[in-house]
């Protein structure tokens, strides 16, 4: 799905897999992970181009969020879907990087939901989520080979944090990490490993956040309904829209502001 603002407009494209994560390319369309694939895709022919498939042993796992990196290379992670509510095969993904001349690394192994990820201002280290770890970690990263190395813990999530989901970066260096299931983001600063500033918003499960607007003084933030029972979806009829929240100063940092819901319409989805 494309989104065009502030007009609000959209198009979609059909896939034969889950998409877990999209990203512009230099020369003009898309990079996806698509299923267990990397592929290219034309936005005007509709035409996929399959560049790799990975873990073809692994028949229930996908490609779930993923991120370009300072030199262009695209970082993706997978994960094993689950095979009943609440049950999942443990430690079955990893965290690949996709470098310009269309070679592919494994970057982790044994990740259990490879989720959020980013990389600090200096490009010196990088940021990742494994969402069943609950918890944040840094790792030293080469920005001439792209490779990653020495984690550390850099935050877990409090109880009432719930779930680490999605993540991104500010212009002060801070990191934003949605709390899926439990209604929020927060803001954590890598220096101290401390959690700063919570943003609450009217839907529980809140997936990922990125900043936007004209000079990215607007942070979007997106929220899942699937998974919530017909009384929780009467309790947030919220849920499965993408939020804006504004009132940033000149460096995205956000000021007490009600959150506002864009609805979007696309031609055979439901509207949100």
């Amino acid at each position: 799905m494309a989104l065009e603002l502030p007009t609000i407009s959209c198009s979609l494209s059909p896939a034969d897999a889950r998409v877990g994560s999209v990203a512009l390319r230099q020369c003009g369309g898309y990079v996806i992970a698509l299923g267990t694939r990397f592929a290219f895709l034309d936005w005007d022919t509709q035409e996929v181009t399959t560049i790799l498939e990975v873990e073809q042993d692994k028949p229930n796992n996908r490609f779930n969020d993923g991120k370009v990196d300072p030199k262009g290379s695209f970082f993706a992670g997978t994960m094993a879907e689950e095979t009943a509510p609440g049950v999942r095969a443990r430690r079955q993904g990893a965290l690949y990087t996709l470098f310009p001349d269309h070679s592919v690394i494994k970057q982790l192994d044994q990740v259990d939901i490879s989720n959020g990820l980013d990389w600090s201002l200096d490009h010196r280290t990088f940021f990742h989520i494994d969402s069943l770890a609950y918890a944040v970690h840094a790792f030293s990263y080469d920005v001439h080979t792209g490779k990653i190395a020495c984690p550390k813990l850099l935050y877990h999530l409090e109880k009432e944090e719930k779930m680490p989901d999605g993540m991104c970066i500010d212009a002060e260096g801070k990191l934003w990490v949605a709390c899926i299931d439990a209604g929020r983001v927060i803001r954590i600063d890598p220096e101290t490993g401390k959690r700063i500033q919570t943003v609450r918003l009217p839907a529980s499960r809140i997936t990922s956040c990125c900043f936007g607007g004209k000079d990215y003084s607007e942070m979007y933030v997106t929220s899942a309904y699937d998974g919530l029972d017909e009384a929780t979806l009467a309790k947030e009829p919220q849920a499965g829209e993408i939020f804006k929240v504004s009132r940033f100063s000149f460096f995205p940092y956000i000021s007490p502001a009600k959150p506002r819901a864009l609805r979007v319409r696309c031609p055979g989805m439901p509207s949100l």
